[in-house]
């Protein structure tokens, strides 16, 4: 497995795993970022910093069964990266969509981002790249801290996803807790104080 530190990636690049080398997304990718492919990347499918990672969950992954979630456990377990999981949510996959949800954001405290095809995915990834090397410019911990709570777009839209939870809200809950797993593990009673009673349940709910 790849630790924090081993993997150099060169500003403006993303570095695939070999695995990816001809497939769509990667034929996306090219033109917008600069991709380059290497062996042995472990569990991991693309780095876009040398913090920070993602691994992807097709939708063939999601119906194969259960060995992506050990690839999850097994990278939680060995990696001290930031990772974020991509994962295709279609009418196929949106079965098992609530427990990757629970694994990932509940018990693994990482990042979860549902794509509905490889297209979107590779938006998604030129976006996260962009935003990446945004926050790798700017040192200064006190300024990041206050920004970083609303810059992460990513997770501004994966709050959005809430039932009953609008842009303005979302910010609010953003501003409150500052990240997805606190949200997830915030009670009735403190959302309520943010959202009020109607959405808060829904919230909880969700």
């Amino acid at each position: 497995p790849v630790t924090a530190g081993s993997i150099v990636v060169p500003y403006g690049h993303v570095i695939g795993n070999e695995k990816w080398r001809g497939s769509e997304i990667a034929q996306r990718l090219q033109g917008k970022i600069r991709l380059i492919f290497e062996d042995g990347l472990g569990l991991v499918d693309f780095h876009l910093s040398n913090r920070t990672c993602i691994l992807y969950i097709s939708e063939a992954d999601l119906v194969a069964g259960d060995e992506f979630k050990r690839r999850l456990v097994r990278f939680r377990n060995a990696s001290s990266l930031g990772g974020i999981v991509i994962v295709e949510k279609t009418q196929i996959s949106d079965q098992y969509f609530l427990a990757v949800q629970k694994l990932v954001v509940l018990e693994l405290g990482m990042v979860l981002l549902p794509v509905a095809n490889k297209g979107e995915a590779s938006q998604l990834i030129t976006q996260l790249v962009s935003f990446v090397r945004e926050q790798s410019k700017d040192h200064n911990p006190f300024i990041r801290k206050q920004c970083s709570q609303l810059a992460e777009p990513s997770v501004f839209r994966t709050v959005q996803q809430i039932p009953g939870v609008g842009k303005t809200k979302a910010l609010l809950l953003l501003q409150q807790f500052g990240s997805i797993h606190r949200l997830c593990n915030a009670s009735v009673k403190e959302l309520e104080l943010v959202v009020g009673q109607t959405v808060a349940q829904q919230i909880y709910t969700f």
